[in-house]
């Protein structure tokens, strides 16, 4: 009973910085990426924003298929993070700040399956 408690926790507050990161990464898309013409950021933060989204969505219903998700999901993150960490906007640090924290809860979930 314990440890399904706890592995509803850390579930929870994966798919609580999956949405953080997703409105961190359409933040960043349409007020910084879109204005600046920074066409491979932009993509990059809209693909984050999606797999984010779905990441939650499985996280959040407690999905056989969560671990694998979070696993892609940190990976697209970790790749979001260090384009945005190229740009001096803040937009973009915020983003890369959401990006590293959830790529670092996602990969927990996804290395204790």
């Amino acid at each position: 009973m314990m440890a399904a408690t706890m592995v509803k926790a850390s579930y929870q507050a994966a798919a609580d910085a999956t949405a953080r990161c997703r409105q961190s990464c359409e933040t960043c898309h349409y007020n910084c990426c879109l204005p600046n013409g920074s066409a491979e950021c932009g993509r990059l933060c809209l693909d984050c924003a999606e797999i984010c989204r779905v990441t939650e969505t499985l996280l959040a219903r407690g999905s056989q298929w969560a671990p694998k998700m979070a696993a892609l999901c940190a990976e697209v993150c970790d790749a979001c993070a260090a384009q945005c960490e190229q740009s001096s906007s803040e937009y973009c640090a915020a983003c890369a700040q959401a990006c590293r924290e959830c790529a670092r809860l996602c990969r927990e979930i996804a290395e204790s399956a």
